[in-house]
Protein backbone atom coordinates (compact mmCIF):
# COMPACT_ATOMS: atom_id res chain seq x y z
CA UNK A 1 0.00 0.00 0.00
CA UNK A 2 1.12 3.45 -0.50
CA UNK A 3 2.22 5.51 2.06
CA UNK A 4 0.35 8.81 2.37
CA UNK A 5 3.56 11.06 2.91
CA UNK A 6 5.20 9.88 -0.23
CA UNK A 7 2.19 11.71 -1.65
CA UNK A 8 2.50 14.78 0.60
CA UNK A 9 5.88 15.08 1.22
CA UNK A 10 7.16 16.24 -2.57
CA UNK A 11 4.75 18.79 -2.35
CA UNK A 12 5.56 20.17 1.19
CA UNK A 13 9.24 20.21 0.23
CA UNK A 14 8.87 22.22 -2.82
CA UNK A 15 6.72 24.59 -0.92
CA UNK A 16 9.32 25.02 2.59
CA UNK A 17 11.84 26.12 -0.43
CA UNK A 18 9.61 28.49 -1.29
CA UNK A 19 8.70 30.11 1.65
CA UNK A 20 12.86 29.84 2.68
CA UNK A 21 13.61 32.15 0.00
CA UNK A 22 10.80 34.11 0.58
CA UNK A 23 12.64 34.22 4.67
CA UNK A 24 15.80 35.39 2.66
CA UNK A 25 15.94 39.53 2.47
CA UNK A 26 16.83 40.80 -0.95
CA UNK A 27 20.00 41.56 -1.12
CA UNK A 28 21.00 44.88 -2.89
CA UNK A 29 24.05 45.32 -4.92
CA UNK A 30 26.86 47.13 -3.06
CA UNK A 31 26.58 50.60 -3.60
CA UNK A 32 30.17 52.23 -5.27
CA UNK A 33 30.84 56.06 -4.23
CA UNK A 34 31.27 58.77 -6.54
CA UNK A 35 32.91 62.02 -6.45
CA UNK A 36 30.61 64.64 -4.86
CA UNK A 37 29.10 61.79 -2.17
CA UNK A 38 28.82 64.08 0.80
CA UNK A 39 26.77 64.27 3.87
CA UNK A 40 26.54 67.39 6.65
CA UNK A 41 26.08 66.31 9.92
CA UNK A 42 25.30 67.81 13.72
CA UNK A 43 26.99 65.65 16.79
CA UNK A 44 26.03 66.38 20.26
CA UNK A 45 28.97 64.76 23.24
CA UNK A 46 27.84 65.08 26.96
CA UNK A 47 29.46 63.36 29.92
CA UNK A 48 27.73 63.50 33.13
CA UNK A 49 25.98 60.90 35.90
CA UNK A 50 29.93 60.99 37.79
CA UNK A 51 30.67 58.93 40.88
CA UNK A 52 33.46 59.31 43.00
CA UNK A 53 36.07 62.09 41.93
CA UNK A 54 33.63 62.43 38.79
CA UNK A 55 30.79 63.47 41.02
CA UNK A 56 28.90 66.72 40.47
CA UNK A 57 30.97 67.18 37.16
CA UNK A 58 29.59 67.19 33.24
CA UNK A 59 30.68 68.17 29.72
CA UNK A 60 28.83 68.91 26.97
CA UNK A 61 30.19 69.77 23.18
CA UNK A 62 28.51 70.19 19.91
CA UNK A 63 30.34 69.86 16.48
CA UNK A 64 28.97 70.45 12.96
CA UNK A 65 30.79 68.68 10.46
CA UNK A 66 30.65 67.26 6.64
CA UNK A 67 32.17 64.21 4.90
CA UNK A 68 33.02 64.51 0.78
CA UNK A 69 34.35 62.47 -1.51
CA UNK A 70 36.65 64.14 -3.97
CA UNK A 71 37.98 61.28 -6.24
CA UNK A 72 37.80 57.40 -6.75
CA UNK A 73 40.04 55.57 -8.43
CA UNK A 74 39.24 52.34 -8.49
CA UNK A 75 38.25 51.03 -5.04
CA UNK A 76 40.65 54.43 -3.52
CA UNK A 77 38.21 56.87 -2.31
CA UNK A 78 39.65 60.28 -1.77
CA UNK A 79 37.76 62.11 0.74
CA UNK A 80 38.06 65.62 2.99
CA UNK A 81 36.29 66.54 5.80
CA UNK A 82 36.04 69.23 7.85
CA UNK A 83 34.21 70.41 11.44
CA UNK A 84 33.73 72.86 13.88
CA UNK A 85 33.41 72.24 17.49
CA UNK A 86 32.28 74.01 20.59
CA UNK A 87 33.04 72.58 24.55
CA UNK A 88 32.51 73.48 27.88
CA UNK A 89 32.33 71.96 31.35
CA UNK A 90 30.67 72.19 35.00
CA UNK A 91 33.54 73.74 36.15
CA UNK A 92 33.44 77.02 33.49
CA UNK A 93 36.02 75.36 31.06
CA UNK A 94 35.39 76.23 27.19
CA UNK A 95 37.12 75.54 24.06
CA UNK A 96 36.39 75.98 20.65
CA UNK A 97 37.91 75.29 17.35
CA UNK A 98 37.71 73.95 13.19
CA UNK A 99 39.70 71.40 12.08
CA UNK A 100 39.79 69.38 8.02
CA UNK A 101 41.98 67.15 6.09
CA UNK A 102 41.93 64.81 3.56
CA UNK A 103 42.07 61.43 3.68
CA UNK A 104 41.87 58.02 1.31
CA UNK A 105 40.08 54.65 2.16
CA UNK A 106 39.09 51.59 0.39
CA UNK A 107 35.27 50.93 -0.96
CA UNK A 108 35.98 47.08 -0.97
CA UNK A 109 36.91 46.70 2.65
CA UNK A 110 35.84 49.99 3.92
CA UNK A 111 39.63 50.52 6.12
CA UNK A 112 41.15 53.42 5.83
CA UNK A 113 44.14 53.53 3.21
CA UNK A 114 45.91 56.78 4.39
CA UNK A 115 45.12 59.10 7.21
CA UNK A 116 42.21 59.54 8.72
CA UNK A 117 39.78 62.09 9.08
CA UNK A 118 41.17 62.71 12.91
CA UNK A 119 40.62 59.46 14.20
CA UNK A 120 43.31 58.74 17.20
CA UNK A 121 43.35 55.83 19.50
CA UNK A 122 42.19 53.01 16.43
CA UNK A 123 44.44 49.73 15.44
CA UNK A 124 44.12 49.51 11.47
CA UNK A 125 40.23 50.98 12.00
CA UNK A 126 37.44 51.06 9.59
CA UNK A 127 35.52 53.89 8.47
CA UNK A 128 32.69 55.25 10.62
CA UNK A 129 30.03 57.08 8.20
CA UNK A 130 29.74 53.99 5.30
CA UNK A 131 28.52 50.30 5.38
CA UNK A 132 27.88 47.89 2.46
CA UNK A 133 24.55 47.83 2.06
CA UNK A 134 23.92 44.48 0.82
CA UNK A 135 24.92 42.64 4.05
CA UNK A 136 21.81 41.23 4.76
CA UNK A 137 20.35 40.71 8.36
CA UNK A 138 22.34 39.67 10.66
CA UNK A 139 25.10 40.23 8.56
CA UNK A 140 28.40 41.78 10.80
CA UNK A 141 30.61 44.39 9.52
CA UNK A 142 33.01 46.90 11.58
CA UNK A 143 32.89 50.66 12.32
CA UNK A 144 36.07 52.09 13.67
CA UNK A 145 37.16 49.06 15.66
CA UNK A 146 33.76 47.79 16.74
CA UNK A 147 32.25 44.57 15.17
CA UNK A 148 28.47 45.65 13.93
CA UNK A 149 25.27 43.63 13.63
CA UNK A 150 22.44 44.30 11.29
CA UNK A 151 19.48 43.90 13.45
CA UNK A 152 17.01 45.51 10.51
CA UNK A 153 17.71 46.24 6.80
CA UNK A 154 14.58 48.30 7.11
CA UNK A 155 14.19 50.24 10.09
CA UNK A 156 12.16 53.27 10.90
CA UNK A 157 14.74 55.92 12.28
CA UNK A 158 13.49 59.43 13.19
CA UNK A 159 15.91 62.25 11.73
CA UNK A 160 15.85 65.19 13.60
CA UNK A 161 17.00 67.58 10.36
CA UNK A 162 13.88 66.73 8.62
CA UNK A 163 11.20 65.93 11.39
CA UNK A 164 10.28 62.81 9.71
CA UNK A 165 11.02 58.60 9.90
CA UNK A 166 13.19 57.30 7.08
CA UNK A 167 13.92 53.80 6.29
CA UNK A 168 17.21 52.90 7.74
CA UNK A 169 19.60 49.84 8.01
CA UNK A 170 20.27 49.46 11.62
CA UNK A 171 23.43 48.07 13.60
CA UNK A 172 24.06 47.48 16.24
CA UNK A 173 27.74 47.10 18.52
CA UNK A 174 28.15 46.01 21.80
CA UNK A 175 32.03 46.02 23.35
CA UNK A 176 34.34 46.81 26.09
CA UNK A 177 37.31 48.52 26.05
CA UNK A 178 40.00 50.24 28.57
CA UNK A 179 39.76 53.58 28.19
CA UNK A 180 43.61 55.20 29.26
CA UNK A 181 43.35 59.38 28.70
CA UNK A 182 43.10 62.62 30.00
CA UNK A 183 40.02 61.47 31.57
CA UNK A 184 42.19 58.66 33.63
CA UNK A 185 42.12 54.81 33.33
CA UNK A 186 38.68 53.07 33.55
CA UNK A 187 37.05 50.04 32.12
CA UNK A 188 35.03 51.18 29.42
CA UNK A 189 31.29 49.65 28.44
CA UNK A 190 29.48 50.54 25.32
CA UNK A 191 26.50 50.16 22.63
CA UNK A 192 26.76 51.79 19.29
CA UNK A 193 23.49 51.78 17.45
CA UNK A 194 23.93 53.21 13.97
CA UNK A 195 21.37 53.64 10.59
CA UNK A 196 22.58 53.86 7.26
CA UNK A 197 21.07 54.90 3.75
CA UNK A 198 19.80 51.16 1.93
CA UNK A 199 20.58 52.08 -0.99
CA UNK A 200 24.10 54.00 -0.48
CA UNK A 201 25.41 52.63 2.87
CA UNK A 202 26.24 55.89 3.50
CA UNK A 203 25.52 57.58 7.81
CA UNK A 204 22.22 58.39 8.44
CA UNK A 205 22.92 58.50 11.92
CA UNK A 206 23.82 56.97 15.39
CA UNK A 207 23.29 56.88 19.21
CA UNK A 208 26.64 55.98 21.12
CA UNK A 209 26.66 55.31 24.69
CA UNK A 210 29.04 54.40 27.48
CA UNK A 211 29.52 54.25 30.76
CA UNK A 212 33.29 53.99 32.82
CA UNK A 213 34.11 52.56 35.95
CA UNK A 214 37.39 52.02 38.03
CA UNK A 215 37.84 50.10 41.25
CA UNK A 216 37.50 53.07 43.59
CA UNK A 217 34.31 53.82 42.86
CA UNK A 218 34.92 56.56 40.26
CA UNK A 219 32.71 56.76 37.18
CA UNK A 220 30.92 58.63 34.77
CA UNK A 221 28.62 58.13 31.59
CA UNK A 222 29.68 59.30 28.07
CA UNK A 223 27.16 59.87 25.43
CA UNK A 224 27.26 60.65 21.35
CA UNK A 225 24.85 60.93 18.97
CA UNK A 226 25.16 62.24 15.18
CA UNK A 227 22.26 62.57 12.18
CA UNK A 228 22.64 64.22 8.94
CA UNK A 229 21.51 67.88 8.58
CA UNK A 230 22.48 67.42 4.39
CA UNK A 231 23.32 64.63 2.31
CA UNK A 232 23.89 63.90 -1.51
CA UNK A 233 22.26 60.45 -1.27
CA UNK A 234 18.11 60.27 -1.39
CA UNK A 235 16.34 59.65 1.80
CA UNK A 236 13.57 57.19 1.77
CA UNK A 237 10.94 59.06 3.59
CA UNK A 238 8.55 57.09 5.20
CA UNK A 239 4.90 58.61 4.65
CA UNK A 240 2.41 59.70 7.27
CA UNK A 241 4.56 59.41 10.05
CA UNK A 242 6.61 62.71 11.36
CA UNK A 243 6.79 61.80 14.83
CA UNK A 244 9.22 59.79 17.21
CA UNK A 245 9.13 56.15 15.84
CA UNK A 246 9.24 53.48 19.09
CA UNK A 247 12.78 52.08 19.89
CA UNK A 248 12.01 48.93 18.05
CA UNK A 249 13.60 47.49 14.50
CA UNK A 250 11.10 48.13 11.68
CA UNK A 251 9.57 45.45 9.92
CA UNK A 252 9.03 44.23 6.47
CA UNK A 253 5.46 43.35 6.35
CA UNK A 254 5.26 42.72 2.85
CA UNK A 255 7.92 39.82 3.10
CA UNK A 256 5.87 38.33 6.09
CA UNK A 257 2.61 38.70 4.09
CA UNK A 258 4.35 36.41 1.46
CA UNK A 259 5.40 33.97 4.47
CA UNK A 260 1.49 33.99 5.52
CA UNK A 261 0.52 33.11 2.54
CA UNK A 262 2.50 30.84 1.19
CA UNK A 263 1.83 29.02 4.94
CA UNK A 264 -1.80 28.92 4.15
CA UNK A 265 -1.35 27.81 1.06
CA UNK A 266 0.69 24.49 2.59
CA UNK A 267 -2.02 23.89 5.11
CA UNK A 268 -4.79 23.74 2.36
CA UNK A 269 -2.87 21.37 0.52
CA UNK A 270 -1.73 18.78 3.01
CA UNK A 271 -5.26 19.47 4.10
CA UNK A 272 -6.96 18.43 0.87
CA UNK A 273 -4.32 15.69 0.65
CA UNK A 274 -5.59 14.15 3.90
CA UNK A 275 -9.28 14.42 3.24
CA UNK A 276 -8.73 12.68 0.23
CA UNK A 277 -7.38 9.47 1.91
CA UNK A 278 -10.23 8.94 3.89
CA UNK A 279 -11.08 8.78 7.67
CA UNK A 280 -9.65 6.80 10.33
CA UNK A 281 -10.97 4.57 12.11
CA UNK A 282 -12.26 6.93 15.41
CA UNK A 283 -10.82 6.54 18.51
CA UNK A 284 -13.60 4.64 20.75
CA UNK A 285 -15.81 6.46 22.55
CA UNK A 286 -15.12 5.12 26.25
CA UNK A 287 -11.86 3.06 26.70
CA UNK A 288 -12.14 -0.91 27.08
CA UNK A 289 -12.39 -2.52 30.19
CA UNK A 290 -8.93 -3.45 31.59
CA UNK A 291 -8.85 -7.39 31.82
CA UNK A 292 -10.00 -8.71 35.23
CA UNK A 293 -8.16 -11.20 36.52
CA UNK A 294 -9.42 -13.53 39.88
CA UNK A 295 -7.40 -12.37 43.01
CA UNK A 296 -4.88 -15.83 43.75
CA UNK A 297 -6.81 -17.74 46.55
CA UNK A 298 -5.80 -18.36 50.07
CA UNK A 299 -5.78 -21.52 51.91
CA UNK A 300 -6.51 -21.68 56.00
CA UNK A 301 -6.61 -25.01 56.41
CA UNK A 302 -4.76 -25.67 59.45
CA UNK A 303 -1.18 -27.03 58.27
CA UNK A 304 0.53 -29.85 60.90
CA UNK A 305 3.75 -28.29 62.45
CA UNK A 306 7.08 -29.90 62.94
CA UNK A 307 7.29 -31.80 66.37
CA UNK A 308 8.63 -29.26 68.76
CA UNK A 309 12.08 -30.99 70.24
CA UNK A 310 13.53 -30.89 73.75
CA UNK A 311 16.32 -30.32 75.68
CA UNK A 312 17.19 -31.49 78.61
CA UNK A 313 20.13 -29.55 80.26
CA UNK A 314 21.49 -32.35 83.20
CA UNK A 315 22.79 -30.52 86.46
CA UNK A 316 26.00 -32.17 88.21
CA UNK A 317 26.61 -32.11 91.57
CA UNK A 318 30.25 -30.53 92.65
CA UNK A 319 32.40 -31.82 95.96
CA UNK A 320 35.70 -30.86 97.17
CA UNK A 321 38.60 -32.59 96.64
CA UNK A 322 39.40 -34.21 99.60
CA UNK A 323 43.06 -33.42 99.54
CA UNK A 324 43.38 -30.30 97.81
CA UNK A 325 40.02 -28.71 98.37
CA UNK A 326 39.63 -28.29 95.07
CA UNK A 327 35.17 -27.88 93.67
CA UNK A 328 35.43 -30.72 91.27
CA UNK A 329 32.43 -32.65 89.55
CA UNK A 330 31.09 -35.41 92.20
CA UNK A 331 31.34 -37.50 88.83
CA UNK A 332 35.12 -37.07 88.27
CA UNK A 333 37.90 -40.04 89.02
CA UNK A 334 40.64 -38.84 89.90
CA UNK A 335 41.26 -34.31 91.05
CA UNK A 336 42.23 -32.25 87.83
CA UNK A 337 44.46 -30.32 89.98
CA UNK A 338 45.98 -32.37 92.57
CA UNK A 339 45.57 -36.14 90.64
CA UNK A 340 44.10 -37.64 94.30
CA UNK A 341 41.24 -39.95 93.35
CA UNK A 342 37.83 -38.66 94.07
CA UNK A 343 36.91 -41.25 96.74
Amino acid sequence: MTRPYRTILPIIILLSAVMSLALVPLSAVAYSPHQGDHFGYSETINLGNGTGSYAGYSEHETVTGSESVTGVDGAIVSTGYSYAYSWSNSTGGTNQGTNSGSYTWSSNTFLYVNGTDDQTGYVNPSVWFAMDSSISKGGTFYLLNTLMTVVSTNYSYYLPSLGKVVSTIFAQGVSTYTRDDAYGRFTAAYTWDAYFDPSSGYIIGYNYAEHDTNSSGTGFDYADSLYVTSTSYPLTVLAGNTTTPAASAGTDWTQYAAIVVLAAIVIAIVGILISRRGRRKPLPEHPPEPVRTAPPSIDLTPKEQPAVQQVVIKEVAMVNCKYCGTLIDSTAEVCPRCGAPRT
